[in-house]
């Protein structure tokens, strides 16, 4: 059985990435995603931060950036397992955990959510 003929079992996502997703929500363009493709990741997350208190007028107190650093990680981990992989238990072995964690993960970080239309 090839890859497109599988059927996801945790729903009808007809964006199957995140690209494509946030491409559909006019979020990104090609070009966008060829310039962040040559940024690391830790560039990535500190322009972003960066973007973020400039527009707080550079005043981001009070954020506990330092301890929710892991769970920001965790639902960006999330959310691309659940676009690339197609079973769920496809994306528990993909990160490493059972199948009943990946769920309980999914609810924790309404995950699911994200790729519904708006």
């Amino acid at each position: 059985m090839t890859w497109k003929n599988k059927k996801k079992i945790y729903g009808n996502d007809e964006y199957y990435s995140i690209s494509n997703k946030l491409k559909n929500d006019k979020k990104t363009t090609e070009q966008f995603e060829v310039m962040l493709n040559s940024l690391t990741l830790e560039e990535v997350i500190a322009l972003k931060i960066e973007l973020a208190a400039a527009a707080a007028n550079n005043k981001l107190y009070g954020l506990p950036l330092w301890y929710s650093v892991s769970n920001i990680v965790k639902d960006a981990l999330l959310k691309y397992t659940y676009s690339a992989t197609r079973t769920q238990q496809e994306a528990a072995r993909f990160l490493g955990i059972s199948k009943k964690s990946y769920k309980n993960l999914l609810k924790k970080y309404k995950t699911k959510g994200f790729f519904e239309k708006d």
